[in-house]
């Protein structure tokens, strides 16, 4: 029987995994694919207190090692099915099946689509959701990010210094990103912003070739070859699998600054949650807020 299953092995799932095993619980975390989730793809965080200029991937090692080191367990596999009711929850990854005392649910989100004719046929083909993952083939070559938010301008500043050119699509007027990310954007040359625009559609045969952009205001249309385009346009959650047992918002699940959910000994922390800001040092209070009600919820049985 483990004390706290925590599905999901990023800030927020590894966080609670290190304050449950300081708690002296037996802790297992199930994650699907890597540890770390997206923050592993920032090149350098700049955000987080005391830390400047780390990388994403090298704070993910430490905060992985550190929890492992601490006794939790990581089964990388992935939760298809989970029977959050009752006190025993029932978890069923990579064909076994698992009981616990409490669940902490920290799977995070996944990127947006563009939702644009063509966009699977290039994915893999010139277009990417991960410009630190796939920048690299695109060195020297024009490209272009669309978003507006900390993503995309990370992103495109991340492209400048590979790519000859990089065209920054938003279809407002105004970034949201950071202040500080969007000064350093305008001050690079081979960035160019594409403001009030969206993408209308894609062409090439068997590899992106160029990308139709529209102006939202005057209807428009203009041409960009590029060979490279990086989708940065908002997050989706990942929680039908908990549709029907846990309040969900949006697709959000509902949960408070406690991370309690309707459910008693169920508990979300990190991006999946319902919460205003979305940032790797709210993703770590998660975690740490979240194991500690969990060790309370346990202590009370």
């Amino acid at each position: 029987m483990i004390d706290i299953a925590i599905i999901g092995a990023g800030p927020a799932g590894l966080t609670a995994a290190i304050y449950g095993a300081r708690a002296g619980f037996q802790v297992t975390v199930f994650e699907e694919l890597i540890y770390g989730g997206q923050i592993t793809n920032t090149p350098e965080v700049e955000n987080y207190p005391a830390m400047p200029g780390i990388s994403g991937a090298q704070f993910s090692m430490q905060l992985y090692e550190q929890a492992v080191s601490l006794g939790a367990a990581v089964e990388f596999s992935q939760v298809e099915q989970a029977d959050l009711a009752g006190q025993v929850k029932r978890l069923t990854a990579g064909g076994r099946e698992y009981e616990a005392r409490s669940v902490i649910i920290a799977n995070g989100v996944k990127r947006r689509p563009l939702g644009v004719a063509g966009e699977e046929k290039f994915t893999g083909r010139g277009i990417s959701y991960c410009a630190t993952c796939d920048g690299s083939f695109f060195k020297g070559k024009d490209t272009m990010v669309v978003g507006g938010g900390n993503t995309a301008l990370e992103d495109a500043l991340y492209l400048a210094n590979l790519a000859r050119t990089v065209y920054l699509v938003h279809r407002r007027e105004e970034f949201r990103g950071e202040e500080a990310l969007v000064r350093k954007v305008k001050e690079r040359e081979n960035i160019r912003l594409c403001l009030g625009q969206v993408v209308a559609a894609l062409e090439g045969e068997e590899k992106l070739s160029g990308v139709r952009l529209k102006n939202v205001v005057t209807g428009e249309e203009a041409f960009h070859a590029v060979e490279g385009l990086f989708v940065a346009i908002g997050l989706m959650p990942q929680n039908e699998r908990f549709a029907g047992q846990l309040i969900l918002e949006g697709g959000y699940i509902a949960a408070g600054e406690d991370t309690r959910t309707n459910l008693e000994g169920v508990f979300a922390a990190g991006d999946t949650r319902t919460k205003t800001l979305r940032q790797l040092v709210t993703a770590t209070a998660d975690g740490a807020m979240a194991a500690t009600q969990c060790a309370l919820y346990l202590q009370s049985k």
